[in-house]
């Protein structure tokens, strides 16, 4: 893994690739809002920055995996574990009796009022008597912006497959659709200039695209030796471009700047 010297003006975030195979392989988007300031209108996954409820050590009674991970890695599978839940109604995990989480996991206005910061994801969780489980997630990615930006984010991309008898719904706030799409469509889509695809999440989904099925890609993405992207700006033929590390399972990437602007 690639380690980088700490930024207070990096904050950690964390984005989720929830899969199915239903028929066809396809993973969970969610359009982002048209007046959210980040990514507005974008196709993107669900995900979004760490909060301070994440790290409740409380948490440790409500979930399977506490003792398996560290502080950091805690804090951020339990982000992308909320973050699905407010933007697509998604809960990872099961009752506390073993039963699967059926139907819809919660509530519209109790999504909303956790996305607020009116409810604390831990007590709608303890309400919903649910151990959320982070063995789910399987690190997919790690992504840092580049200084183009006054936000920058650290984002950790992970891998989980959906629940089956749960529903997906946008929240309408943050984001207004949510869609089962294929990798490959997702690709087409956004050559043709049909939907907007942020560089960001074009690559990972260009990388998903690999797998031929949910299983696949958790396998690929556990034996992938994990490499920190922080794209470089360099110039190449007259023309600014972001480029990639290339050890870090994109391929020779050399993105002209105005296209990640």
């Amino acid at each position: 893994m690639t380690e980088i010297a700490p930024d207070s003006a990096i904050k950690p975030a964390a984005t989720i690739l929830i899969l199915r195979d239903d028929p066809t392989f396809e993973v969970l988007m969610v359009k982002r809002h048209h007046q959210i300031d980040f990514a507005t209108g974008a196709l993107v996954f669900p995900g979004g920055k760490t909060h301070a409820g994440d790290a409740d050590e409380a948490w440790a009674e409500h979930m399977v995996g506490w003792e398996d991970f560290d502080p950091v890695q805690r804090g951020l599978r339990i982000a992308a574990i909320r973050e699905v839940f407010e933007e697509a109604g998604l809960m990872l995990g099961r009752r506390r009796d073993g039963a699967p989480i059926t139907g819809e996991a919660a509530p519209l206005d109790v999504r909303l009022a956790v996305d607020a910061g009116k409810l604390s994801f831990l007590d709608v969780v303890r309400d919903l008597n649910v151990q959320i489980d982070l063995h789910a997630l399987t690190v997919f990615a790690r992504w840092i912006t580049p200084p183009l930006t006054p936000k920058r984010f650290d984002t950790w991309f992970y891998a989980a497959r959906a629940p089956e008898d749960q529903l997906a719904a946008c929240d309408g706030r943050e984001t207004v659709d949510a869609e089962w799409i294929q990798p490959k469509e997702v690709l087409r889509l956004a050559a043709a200039g049909e939907r907007k695809v942020i560089f960001p999440t074009r690559m990972n989904v260009q990388l998903l695209a690999e797998a031929e099925s949910a299983a696949d890609c958790v396998a690929r993405a556990r034996s992938r030796e994990l490499v920190t992207v922080l794209p470089e700006i360099t110039e190449r033929d007259g023309r600014r471009v972001l480029v990639l590390p290339p050890h870090a399972g994109y391929g020779d990437v050399a993105e002209p700047l105005e296209n990640v602007m």
